[in-house]
């Protein structure tokens, strides 16, 4: 497997992680993690115009990952990172 996509993998782990803390905590809520994902989406969407439709799936996937991953701890859920890459591969 290619290094870049290990790290990946690790980062979006590490973030899901971080979010359900905060959410844990007390700190934000699940649907202020959603918000903030929603934005960055909508972000991508904004700056992804010039590129390829291949390319703009790959922007969006971490997003895509960190949105379900927050949708699954809400409900008590989890999966493991390939998984997650399966879901979002299905839904796109």
């Amino acid at each position: 497997m290619n290094t870049a996509n290990l790290q990946l993998e690790g980062l979006l782990t590490a973030i899901a992680s971080i979010n359900a803390l905060l959410v844990d905590s007390g700190i934000v809520s699940r649907g202020e993690v959603q918000q903030a994902l929603e934005r960055a989406r909508h972000g991508v969407n904004g700056e992804a115009r010039g590129l390829s439709e291949a390319n703009q799936k790959a922007m969006l996937f971490p997003i895509r990952v960190l949105l379900l991953a927050n949708d699954d701890a809400g409900q008590g859920i989890s999966r493991t990172f390939a998984e997650y890459a399966e879901a979002v591969g299905k839904a796109s």
